[in-house]
């Protein structure tokens, strides 16, 4: 499948146009609705954009992403086209102006291919929607895609868009972005406007790519930023990658433990320097994550709580229920503890240039279980996924998942790069560099799976 640089070198030189590529992506995604990882289908809207942008190219006018078809999560306005967040509560919601992300993008020239299933309001990291079904993963259908953002991930996965765009609490874009294996970025927080969204939490969440490769997030994340991000790096000489002593290398299962040393083995022969480093303060974060996201999230929604609690799906309705239990004293102090605890972490960066963590302590598991046992020790699915991600958008550092292997069962296993604030750059070179000299087997593994799922 034909990477966005290579759909731009093709637009430039009249091999395909973007109307002709804009309609099999459309087909494919039609095609594939047992993933389902679309809550609509914009065909109308794509075909219009498609037809915009091969006027654009002729003119010599192209934007950065011009004809390169998206898909977006449904918690993301888009003018004119239902934003229902995963939810019956917000099924007839149709926003009336672009979020900041989705003017920027179209700007540049991107075609919306559709909005994408997601885990009701963002609260949840399976997608197993109650009211929209679950979006399953395309390497193997019985299983979880991640969540909230999994919608998005599938449709990149099984390439029915060429990326696309999340949001991110709790771990939300990274989550889905190991289960398919993908590149998933969640930048610094307030990098990219999170605006013109249904917010769970005004202080954690994010909005990011998720992408088949570094070079296609880089072309994404410039049409966002209007940043150039380069993807040219295939050296980790000299660099200084921090390796958690504490939290980030406990209680995962054998494999992603496997995947994980493996990772730090191959990043030393790129010529990294490994650095044991104390993550601070991780205990406790989680616990303070939690109080602001229920608090905000209970604020944000509450009117919807008031006139529709009923409505929720069990497991978002008990979050937000529980929302005026949390006490003002206790959300003032968990504001306080965040920005402590994320000065204290920044600190780190003086000394060293990333941390590297396992993306997740468990792999994918099948749709409706909702425990996993890690050493005989059963733990709730949901506090299990977020344990490695939530942390950093308490602090709001930047963090990229990348694949890093695949089981014998083949499910994707990743790791997560993570910075000092603003070094998005840094990040996407690291990456880059990883996947240069030891992703290009996973790659030809994903696309095999991609073709074999289109020919059923």
């Amino acid at each position: 499948m034909l990477s966005i640089k290579d759909l731009l070198e093709g637009y430039r030189i009249r091999e395909f146009s973007p109307v002709e590529v804009t309609k099999e992506y459309l087909q494919r995604a039609k095609r594939a609705e047992s993933l389902n990882a679309f809550i609509e289908i914009t065909e109308e809207t794509a075909m219009y954009q498609a037809e915009i942008a091969e006027a654009r190219w002729s003119m010599g006018q192209a934007g950065k992403l011009e004809g390169i078809p998206l898909s977006y999560k449904d918690n993301i306005y888009v003018k004119g086209i239902p934003a229902t967040s995963g939810s019956i509560i917000d099924r007839q919601f149709v926003p009336t102006e672009n979020a900041p992300v989705i003017q920027d993008l179209q700007n540049e020239g991107a075609v919306m291919i559709g909005k994408t299933n997601m885990h009701e309001f963002a609260f949840g990291i399976t997608n197993n929607n109650p009211f929209y079904g679950p979006a399953r993963n395309p390497w193997n259908l019985d299983y979880i895609s991640g969540g909230s953002s999994g919608g998005s991930a599938v449709s990149v996965a099984a390439n029915l868009s060429a990326a696309s765009i999340g949001t991110d609490t709790g771990g939300s874009i990274r989550i889905p972005a190991s289960c398919c294996g993908l590149i998933g970025l969640k930048p610094t927080h307030g990098l990219i406007n999170n605006s013109g969204t249904t917010l769970i939490s005004w202080s954690l969440d994010h909005i990011g790519p998720i992408a088949k490769n570094t070079t296609d997030l880089a072309f994404v994340m410039e049409a966002m930023t209007d940043t150039s991000y380069s993807c040219d790096n295939t050296s980790l000489k000299g660099w200084r990658i921090g390796v958690p002593s504490n939290y980030f290398t406990e209680r995962m299962e054998p494999k992603i433990e496997e995947v994980y040393r493996n990772t730090l083995n191959k990043l030393e022969k790129l010529g990294a320097l490994l650095i044991e480093v104390e993550i601070p303060h991780v205990e406790e974060a989680s616990s303070i994550t939690f109080s602001l996201a229920v608090a905000e999230a209970g604020y944000v929604h509450k009117e919807k709580i008031a006139r529709h609690l009923e409505k929720y799906g069990e497991d978002v309705k008990a979050v937000m229920e529980s929302s005026s239990s949390i006490r003002a004293i206790d959300y003032i102090s968990a504001l306080r503890r965040k920005e402590l605890i994320t000065a204290d972490f920044n600190r780190l960066f003086n000394e060293i240039d990333m941390i590297v963590t396992p993306t997740l302590p468990a792999l994918p598991k099948p749709i409706g279980e909702e425990v996993v046992q890690i050493s005989g020790e059963p733990e709730h699915l949901f506090n299990c996924l977020i344990r490695y991600t939530s942390y950093f958008n308490l602090t709001g550092h930047p963090a990229i998942s990348i694949p890093a292997g695949l089981t014998d069962e083949k499910l994707p296993v990743g790791v997560q790069f993570v910075g000092g604030r603003l070094s998005e750059q840094r990040l996407i070179s690291a990456a880059a560099a990883f996947e240069k000299h030891y992703l290009e087997d996973f790659f030809d593994m994903r696309e095999e799976q991609t073709l074999n799922f289109q020919k059923t």
